[in-house]
């Protein structure tokens, strides 16, 4: 049997394509077979970088030009390696009208793949509108990415989402949004594809570490001065190094060792053997749980619930820095034990979660 995932798979970010990994992985585990729909948002398309990121200046098109190729190498070669892809591209909704509906399941796999902000509105494939309604569709860890919808929004999507047999979010309040803004009872709140796996899981893919001794790691997504300033109080007052995993050839000027555009299990790598990690970032906050590492975490000014919600789930909301003069947050410590006993109770609720899905098609859908 086979499932069509569409995800957020082509976006040129570390955790969109660990996400994408782990959810083909866990559906496999299952005994489906697995196929990524090759959606990819006009913005995200290669041709189309160069244009999003620096529009008509020149100057910045210099300098971003390493960087895109650079994307366009280690991100592709990834999908291309580890993901069951379609054959065909699809971007707009024109692409799917032609789209072979020969799986046997659909599913919103994970990712902020319902936020509307970030897709630059509301994305109608990925909540699968080119899938017939009579074939069996659900959602597994899907995000909003933000708490509050507006009345046209919900009035769009609603008879999108009513067609999904089961939808599990990957943030609490999401959750509640189902309930209390579309009526949908059949949701539940689980954690993000990458926690479905342990820590364990993730070193087997993890590359050999080129960074020795203890270091600050630095992952930061929205760029800031202030932060900038904070990473280098806190390294002089902890008296360990900064490492920044630069997303951008551009960002070899900020402060700490730079690490460039690394592959993707690289990553992973940085992480793990980091003493801290200072990160605005969702899935480097998850990825640092997970592994055991002491995040930092600085919210940033959209999107910030997601922080949140992961670290109120395990019980860490005292590694939020509450501001640039926070230096105490090294000493705040995390009782991983407890964190890697959630993480451990969440899995078993993403198991029983697809569990009922598969079950569910299995007894009631299988053969129609």
């Amino acid at each position: 049997m086979k499932i069509g995932l569409i995800t957020l798979h082509a976006v040129k970010n570390y955790g969109s394509v660990l996400q994408t990994l782990a959810t083909q992985e866990l559906f496999r585990s299952y005994g489906y077979e697995v196929q990524v729909i090759n959606y990819i948002r006009e913005d995200c398309l290669d041709k189309n970088l160069m244009k999003y990121w620096c529009g008509s200046n020149p100057v910045k098109r210099m300098v971003m030009y390493p960087t895109l190729k650079r994307w366009e190498t280690v991100f592709n070669q990834f999908m291309r390696k580890h993901f069951n892809l379609t054959d065909k591209v699809y971007t707009y909704e024109k692409d799917f009208a032609d789209f072979p509906p020969d799986a046997d399941l659909y599913c919103t796999g994970s990712d902020q793949v319902w936020n509307s902000g970030w897709n630059g509105g509301i994305e109608k494939p990925l909540f699968l509108s080119f899938v017939p309604a009579d074939k069996y569709k659900f959602a597994y860890s899907a995000s909003f990415g933000k708490q509050e919808l507006s009345d046209e929004e919900v009035a769009i999507t609603k008879p999108y989402i009513e067609q999904y047999k089961y939808i599990s979010v990957r943030e609490d309040y999401a959750k509640t949004l189902l309930e209390e803004r579309y009526g949908y009872t059949r949701c539940r709140h689980v954690v993000d594809p990458t926690l479905a796996y342990d820590g364990e899981f993730w070193r087997k893919y993890a590359a050999k570490p080129k960074i020795q001794g203890e270091y600050i790691l630095i992952y930061n997504l929205n760029r800031s001065k202030a932060f900038d300033e904070y990473a280098v109080k806190l390294s002089q007052k902890t008296g360990l190094p900064l490492v920044r995993l630069c997303t951008r050839y551009d960002q070899i000027y900020r402060p700490g060792k730079s690490v460039l555009v690394p592959e993707v299990f690289e990553f992973i790598t940085l992480i793990d053997n980091a003493k801290f990690v200072l990160t605005d970032s969702f899935h480097a906050t998850a990825f640092s749980l997970n592994l055991n590492t002491e995040p930092l975490c600085v919210y940033p000014a959209e999107y910030g619930g997601r922080l949140e919600s992961i670290l109120r789930m395990t019980d860490s909301l005292q590694k939020h820095v509450e501001n640039y003069e926070d230096f105490e947050v090294v000493n705040r410590k995390i009782d991983f034990n407890h964190v890697n006993q959630v993480l451990k109770e969440q899995r078993e609720q993403i198991r029983r979660y697809l569990t009922d899905v598969f079950h569910d098609y299995e007894t009631n859908y299988k053969g129609r």
